[in-house]
């Protein structure tokens, strides 16, 4: 299944899963039983006796969707669209001068210090990623990159790093068969 780029299920998605636990609703009041509405509505029986545990202690109501997961974002709408314009003015307007790169430690920073709260840098990644930001990859390699160095590197260390180490010979891990030669 795709998520959403949120991550989760889209609003569509949590009601068309809402609408077939309804339905099972409707089954377990005619006095379905689980493994039958789990036959036909296609789902796992397991899913199917937690949804008849909860229909039995709440009725259809305990079956309806609870919204998307996961934490709440800390920022409004307004804080939101002014943490954007802030990404868009660059790094050097607020101090980065050193070179011309968000990183999601300098976003956590930039929003602390903006509206006072704490983003882990998964959080950053998250909220970046709602907010239409993606990482990026340089288009060109650094001025500093050696290529000789990396052509000596790959033809005399890697042929050694990706064989197989001299220690591993075939076998089994059966005691009383050995393995073929």
């Amino acid at each position: 299944m795709r998520y959403a780029d949120g991550g989760g299920l889209t609003a569509a998605g949590r009601a068309k899963r809402e609408a077939v636990r309804f339905e099972a609703a409707e089954m377990f009041e005619q006095g379905v039983r689980p493994p039958e509405v789990a036959r036909r509505l296609r789902v796992t029986r397991k899913s199917a006796y937690a949804w008849h545990a909860d229909w039995r202690e709440g009725g259809s109501a305990a079956l309806a969707s609870r919204g998307p997961g996961g934490f709440r974002c800390q920022l409004t709408d307004a804080q939101a669209e002014q943490l954007q314009a802030e990404l868009e003015a660059g790094p050097a307007v607020h101090g980065w001068t050193e070179d011309q790169r968000w990183t999601l430690a300098r976003v956590a920073e930039l929003i602390h210090s903006l509206f006072g709260y704490r983003y882990t840098p998964r959080g950053v990644s998250y909220l970046l990623h709602r907010l239409g930001w993606s990482p990026q990859v340089p288009a060109h390699r650094a001025v500093e990159r050696d290529e000789q160095a990396v052509a000596r590197w790959r033809t005399e260390q890697w042929s050694r790093v990706r064989g197989w180490p001299s220690s591993w010979a075939r076998g089994s891990s059966s005691r009383t068969r050995p393995g073929k030669t």
